[in-house]
């Protein structure tokens, strides 16, 4: 595109008789360039804006006087800021369109690699060599103190504490000029310039306000700007201690490895930032929102050392939830949280096996062990270990129908170590995972105390007559003995697991009871042998009493003296009342009680010759009854289905005979056994006899009799039909016929 001159225009011209002249009117830039070699600095100024404002007033601006504007403004600009008068060359500059990258230029401690990447700049055509030729505002500055004041300042200009405080005043006041500058032209002329130049003006504010600690202005340019360049600003922000800004920068970026190290620096107490009051449930917050498997893996178990609770439940919500998760990466991040926290390892430890359910017996074996070894260190408190002691005598003096660990549950004051007993015993049944050689190795110590334990840890052996030992023997406690033998080998009913974990907040610990009542059947094979082993562990634990000495009066020797004459005899006294029965031992009401809940699967026989013979008949007359009433139960249903079985076999048949006499059939009559040929008849031609031909009428015809009431068809001959009133009907024609009786019709017929 063509531009006009910028050469003035003459409107008056002077002719001579070898020449023309020309008179031209003065330039702006003339005038500028005489003023300024005058030192005429507010006049000059003063001429620029008089010329801005005739140029602004114009319709029609022409583009050469707005470049000579530019031109005269940059030129005083430089002029100013050659000799530190900062505030007048900010404004000259700005109003001559300057590009900011020059000034910038000017600060190397916020320019950093900014220019580096476009080293040369477009000036106008002799500006170039006004510009100050200093590599930065502080050697301006120096040299323009030495210019000024040297050498009369002892010892040097620039360590004269006078000069010093000078230096540091004019480069406040630079700085501020900066700042001012890009602000305006931020706000005038961003959108009219490139996204490089954008950027790096952004950067260097963003560098200014975090100098001058201005952190709304500069929180406000974060939130706007998207041009920001990271790598300039990001050591600014951490030598200024503006970690919120830095927060911000990375938050917007999505950069949340960085965003999380700042963080956790804070929460170190490494850093300080008002700004930031609470930054680890930041850092919860996000981790959470991102559902980052790889970083809350890495940040969950630094977080576990901080809030166990919280970085469990991020760890177990979003760290462990990929599908086919290798079971070594579980195993080394279960590690690393113990190494950090041994309470949050434990707590993720539960995690995998009991919400996981993962089936690795280390796992198992290292929960059971870490467990039992919560409850030793309890028990080693003596206030803990008596209270326990009592707990079980209390319980073996006195009968009781609970289950031990419910009777523990219900009257021990809860404590810790009461929910770490608990819990132990609940997951100690649950699991089959675990090694109960190891288990049962740091409870040996303790069996008396935690007879229970050790019973459950028997039962995972396979062990089931110690187990049904130490519940009988050691804890007494017979209900949970027999729940043994009918629950497949759980030493705790899971009915009372169920109840224990319902009010201990346990319930991840508990196996759910079965839907119904009838779920426990005890009609296996099994069974009838652990309920045979429990009676035998019964009998065994009694004794044979003593037999009561003989009282009778002692044999008259013979040599005696001759008998007295016989004296009338006294009235024999009345009989002593019955003894009372004594009360049956513990060991004695059990096995009752046992026989008589569990009759059906004792074999008589073989339960009577178990029982000692000294046992009271009392003993096991529930259980004979029930036995007896199992037997003439079990006779009549046998009863009941033959019966039934007879009346479809009636049924069968009734339908049967329908269908062969519809069917029809050749009969042959057997002929006597004195006649030579059995094929000819009287007439001697052969006799062949078909159901469908009338029978001679001096043979007996047999009818059938139809029963209303039983609705039962019978048999019988013509004598027989003399009660009945019916319709009888003959098969012995190819027709039905019908004939009606009477019952007078065979009043004279003989009734037996």
């Amino acid at each position: 595109m063509a531009q006009h001159s910028t050469f003035p225009r003459s409107h008056l011209l002077i002719l001579g008789p070898n020449s023309i002249q020309s008179l031209l009117p003065v330039t702006p830039i003339s005038q500028a360039e005489t003023l300024l070699e005058s030192h005429r600095i507010e006049d000059v100024i003063l001429l620029a804006d008089q010329q801005r404002k005739k140029v602004q007033g114009k319709l029609v601006v022409d583009a050469n006087e707005v470049d000579e504007l530019a031109y005269v403004y940059q030129r005083i600009g430089f002029q100013c800021l050659l000799e530190t008068r900062f505030e007048d060359a900010g404004f000259c500059l700005f109003q001559g369109e300057l590009d900011p990258r020059i000034l910038i230029s000017y600060f190397p401690d916020l320019r950093g690699a900014l220019l580096d990447a476009d080293p040369t700049l477009d000036v106008f055509s002799g500006i170039a060599e006004c510009m100050p030729p200093y590599d930065s505002i502080d050697d301006l500055i120096v040299a323009n103190i030495v210019r000024n004041y040297s050498p009369f300042l002892a010892p040097t200009t620039r360590s004269a504490p006078p000069t010093a405080e000078l230096r540091r005043v004019l480069g406040v006041a630079a700085y501020d000029m900066l700042e001012e500058f890009l602000r305006k032209w931020r706000r005038v002329r961003s959108d009219s310039s490139t996204p490089d130049v954008r950027a790096i003006v952004d950067t260097v504010l963003a560098k200014l306000f975090a100098r001058g600690e201005k952190t709304t202005d500069l929180y406000a340019l974060l939130d706007e700007s998207d041009t920001i360049i990271l790598p300039e600003v990001e050591p600014v922000f951490r030598a200024t201690g503006l970690y919120n800004a830095l927060c911000k920068i990375y938050s917007k970026r999505g950069l949340d490895a960085a965003l999380l190290e700042v963080w956790s620096k804070l929460v170190e107490g490494e850093w300080a930032d008002p700004g930031i009051p609470d930054p680890l449930s930041d850092m919860f917050a996000l981790l959470t929102a991102r559902r980052n498997r790889a970083l809350t893996q890495q940040w969950g178990i630094w977080l576990a050392g901080k809030d166990a609770e919280r970085a469990l439940k991020l760890l177990t919500t979003h760290g462990t939830s990929k599908r086919g998760q290798n079971a070594e990466d579980e195993a080394a991040t279960l590690q690393q949280i113990r190494a950090v926290n041994p309470e949050a390892g434990v707590r993720f430890l539960e995690h995998l096996v009991l919400q996981k359910r993962r089936t690795d017996p280390a796992l198992h074996t290292s929960l059971a062990l870490t467990y039992i070894e919560e409850v030793l260190s309890f028990l080693a408190d003596d206030a803990t270990s008596k209270l326990w002691r009592a707990k079980a005598a209390s319980y073996a003096s006195s009968p009781n129908p609970a289950p031990f660990l419910t009777y523990f549950e219900a009257t021990t004051p809860a404590s810790p170590a009461k929910h770490a007993r608990l819990r132990t015993a609940l997951f100690l049944q649950i699991s089959s995972m675990y090694d109960p050689s190891a288990a049962g190795a740091l409870l040996g110590p303790h069996a008396p105390l935690l007879a229970p334990e050790l019973a459950i840890i028997a039962s995972k052996r396979g062990d089931a007559l110690e187990a049904l030992s130490l519940l009988v023997r050691t804890v007494h406690d017979h209900t949970s003995a027999a729940a043994f033998c009918t629950s497949n080998g759980a030493v705790i009913p899971p009915r009372a697991a169920a109840h224990i974990a319902e009010r201990t907040g346990l319930a991840a610990w508990a196996v759910p009871p079965p839907p119904t009542a009838d779920a426990l059947t005890t009609d296996n094979s099994e069974t009838k042998q652990l309920l045979h082993l429990l009676l035998t562990i019964y009998t065994v634990d009694t004794t044979t009493p003593t037999t009561s000495p003989d009282v009778s009066s002692p044999p008259h020797s013979p040599s005696s003296a001759a008998p007295s004459p016989p004296l009338p005899l006294p009235p024999p006294p009345p009989p002593p009342p019955p003894p009372p029965p004594s009360p049956l031992k513990d060991t004695e009401a059990a096995a009752a009680h046992l026989l008589a809940s569990h009759a059906t699967s004792f074999d008589p026989q073989t339960a009577l010759s178990t029982l000692p013979p000294h046992w009271p008949l009392r003993t096991i007359s529930l259980y004979l009854v029930r036995t007896l009433r199992t037997a003439a139960h079990t006779a009549h249903e046998r009863a009941l289905v033959k019966a039934l079985a007879t009346g479809q076999n009636l049924a069968v048949t009734d339908v049967a005979h329908g269908k062969l006499r519809a069917a029809g059939a050749l009969l042959e009559e057997e002929l006597d056994e004195f006649e030579e040929d059995t094929d000819l008849g009287a007439g001697g031609e052969e006799v062949v006899l078909d159901e469908k031909a009338a029978p001679p009428t001096d043979a007996p015809v047999s009818v059938a009799v139809d029963l209303p009431s039983r609705g039962k068809r019978e048999w019988a001959g013509e004598e027989a039909s003399a009660d009945v009133v019916g319709t009888v009907g003959s098969w012995m024609s190819g027709q039905s016929s019908v004939t009606t009786t009477s019952a007078g019709a065979n009043d004279t017929d003989d009734r037996d």
